[in-house]
């Protein structure tokens, strides 16, 4: 196994749409980028696979609009949220375009129903044209610190070891967040060795609590142009339309109901997810025309956003925002653009050796100012979601009553403080 050196000014660890946005928008500014990412594109993803209207801005700005409009996407343009007993509250996708008054006049006034195979490969093809360097097939085994700062990544690239060094180093690695992990890891071990306690940024450690599943789907009875979520005992479930006449059926479970079903997906799918009247209807019919994905939940909400000094975290490495509120994608899009506007202007001072205090201290401050108001909203949100059956059709109830209320609590899963 050979080392080799090479230098950036920035390295993204996960090409996904956080990692691929800040990446094109630092190349865009100039600077020398790497995008190292572990899978080869396209590839399934877990996700919802809802491109909320909003996404539409971010798309045109990175170049990828029309490549995006072209990849034949189902247009979305409602999403209904059945109670247990099949209770329906419904929530246009026109209130979160860029008016959000309601008004459908053109296609910004839709959501996007495309599988991340597709949304992804797009991106990661407009960072190349734009002087990017990707490395797919790639893994990061390993940081570089210099004086207590990362300076790098040591990436494995078939049999090849490289140590690569930057600026800056940003962990995309979604929700496994690979290398913030490794820096906590590293605190862990100094605090055991100290007879401390093994704690994780102020997250205990513990078994996590759900598990999602995702899979493409035929046959199903849904409605054009409709998105539905499904509650039920101990989680929810999203079904929207995508390219080629599959649906995408995407869904959390507790995992207690998962170990007791044997961790069978299509199990779980028809005695947890049906038990929604809705679901029952809808999915009765329904063929599994891909791979099942499932993986498991540790939290939502935010993490720390720079691990250590010189790696910031972005898209679901920094937050994971709850899926029902359909604004995943727009957040991974949101958090690359926020991480390049503090980046990019920040490159010259520190190639002259600058502390990287300042930045990380920018950083924080946007992100909480952009983030943390729809966290806080989410986090309400989830304990209405996870509530038992009479909550729920409360709610709905409640809801139902006004238009405006739900535009309201809509757009909060979405707007700044």
């Amino acid at each position: 196994m050979s080392v080799s050196t090479n230098e950036y000014d920035v390295i993204v660890v996960g090409g996904g749409p956080a990692g691929a946005a800040l990446a094109i928008r630092l190349a865009a500014a100039g600077a020398r980028v790497l995008v190292a990412e572990q899978k080869r594109f396209p590839r399934a993803k877990l996700c919802g696979e809802f491109i909320s209207p909003e996404c539409r801005a971010h798309f045109a700005a990175l170049g990828v609009l029309d490549a995006i409009t072209a990849a034949g996407g189902a247009r979305v343009v409602t999403t209904d949220f059945y109670t247990h007993g099949g209770r329906k509250v419904s929530v246009p996708s026109a209130w979160f375009g860029p008016r959000g008054d309601g008004a459908q006049t053109d296609a910004g006034g839709a959501a996007l129903g495309l599988s991340r195979a597709e949304m992804d490969a797009r991106l990661l093809a407009r960072a190349r044209a734009l002087g990017v360097t990707v490395w797919e097939e790639t893994t990061a085994c390993g940081l570089v610190y210099e004086a207590g700062r990362v300076c790098g990544v040591e990436l494995l690239r078939g049999r090849e070891r490289v140590a690569v060094r930057a600026a800056v180093t940003a962990d995309a690695t979604g929700r496994t967040r690979a290398l913030a992990r490794r820096v906590e890891r590293a605190r862990v071990l100094d605090d055991d060795d100290a007879g401390g306690r093994a704690e994780l940024n102020g997250h205990t450690r513990q078994r996590a609590r759900l598990v999602a599943f995702k899979a493409h789907l035929a046959n199903v009875e849904l409605a054009e142009g409709a998105c539905e979520i499904y509650f039920y005992r101990g989680g929810y479930g999203g079904l929207s339309r995508v390219e080629g006449g599959l649906s995408n059926l995407c869904f959390i479970a507790a995992a207690r109901d998962v170990r007791a079903l044997g961790g069978d997906a299509e199990r779980v799918m028809r005695e947890v997810v049906m038990t929604n009247r809705r679901a029952a209807k809808v999915l009765a019919g329904g063929r599994v025309r891909s791979e099942w994905l499932a993986v498991a939940l540790e939290s939502f909400g935010r993490w720390p956003l720079v691990p250590c000094a010189g790696l910031l975290t972005v898209g679901d490495a920094a937050a994971f925002i709850d899926p029902f509120t359909g604004s995943g994608m727009l957040m991974a899009l949101e958090s690359g653009a926020l991480a390049a506007q503090v980046i990019a202007p920040a490159l010259p001072a520190l190639r002259a050796g600058h502390d990287f205090a300042a930045l990380a201290a920018d950083y924080r401050a946007r992100y909480r100012a952009r983030f943390d108001a729809r966290l806080r909203v989410c986090s309400v949100l989830r304990r209405a979601a996870f509530a038992p059956a009479i909550v729920t059709t409360t709610a709905a109830l409640a809801l139902n009553t006004s238009a405006s209320l739900r535009r309201a609590l809509a757009r909060a899963t979405r707007q700044s403080a």
